[in-house]
């Protein structure tokens, strides 16, 4: 009786260590040809990281020291830094609570009907889409130069941001407490009030003061280009080649969204209750 010969099976190619060592070469090479393409596409010339590196150094030289009394010299500056937060803080405050309005309509689980949601949903994409500087700009041909233009700027991103974010955490809130309070034959609006708002109200306070401080530097970029405050300022002085005052512009600015970060937290600590946050 011979004795039954028990088959090995085969290797499957795509563990051997030589064709594992083919596919991370291949994609190592794939990865380094499109990043050398993408290089040369946009004209990228690291050398002249080297060859002119003394001119990084003639700027820096120009810009020391600081022209510190320009802060306290200057009296208009004081109302730039209040447009730079006004804008900021408005922007956030109308565009968070106009899209706490009109996530209900876009979450699943709030929405009144299937179409209204879509076409909320639609908005908030359309918006989140289109660049806050090109928004900027087409306000300011609208209503003119100044921080009204880049307070409804900021109004208009923040509102396509946030409905996003508050929509998706209505629709992941949990259902229990929602149920419980139908149940007792609450109606919609009660049901949101009662279940639905206390739950997502946590995410609500920590993205509107995150995107608070994305506002404050969006403020001072959309400065530059016509919205007034610290951004005009700052191009002020980069046009008359007034580079003492450029640093010490920017070193405001350093202090002002630090000053501003220290703030939000402890303002959200104490609203959210959140003791552990630092």
């Amino acid at each position: 009786m011979s004795a039954a010969v028990s088959a090995v099976p085969a290797v499957p190619p795509y563990v051997l260590p030589s064709d594992q060592l083919r596919r991370r070469l291949g994609g190592f090479l794939a990865v380094a040809v499109f990043l050398v393409g993408s290089g040369a596409f946009l004209g990228f010339k690291p050398w002249l990281l080297i060859t002119d590196f003394h001119y990084i150094v003639k700027l820096a030289a120009e810009m020391v020291p600081p022209n510190l009394a320009l802060l306290w010299e200057k009296t208009t500056l004081r109302a730039s830094v209040a447009e730079t937060v006004a804008m900021a803080f408005l922007g956030t405050l109308v565009g968070g609570f106009a899209a706490l309005g009109l996530a209900f309509f876009a979450a699943a689980n709030t929405a009144p009907h299937p179409a209204v949601r879509a076409v909320v949903r639609a908005l908030f994409q359309f918006e989140r889409a289109t660049p806050n500087l090109i928004t900027a700009l087409v306000l300011l041909v609208a209503v003119g130069f100044g921080p009204f233009a880049g307070f409804l700027a900021l109004t208009i991103g923040s509102l396509g941001m946030f409905g996003k974010l508050f929509s998706d955490a209505i629709e992941q809130v949990d259902t229990g407490p929602t149920e419980a309070v139908a149940s007792v034959g609450a109606t919609r609006w009660q049901v949101i009030r009662f279940a639905i708002l206390p739950q997502v109200l946590p995410s609500v306070v920590g993205n509107v003061f995150y995107a608070f401080d994305v506002n404050l530097r969006l403020a001072i970029a959309l400065g530059i280009y016509g919205a007034g405050g610290l951004g005009f300022e700052l191009q002020l002085a980069m046009k008359v080649l007034r580079y003492p005052d450029v640093l010490a512009l920017v070193l405001l600015i350093v202090v002002l969204i630090t000053a501003m970060e220290r703030v939000s937290d402890f303002l959200r600590r104490r609203l959210i209750g959140h003791d552990t946050l630092k």
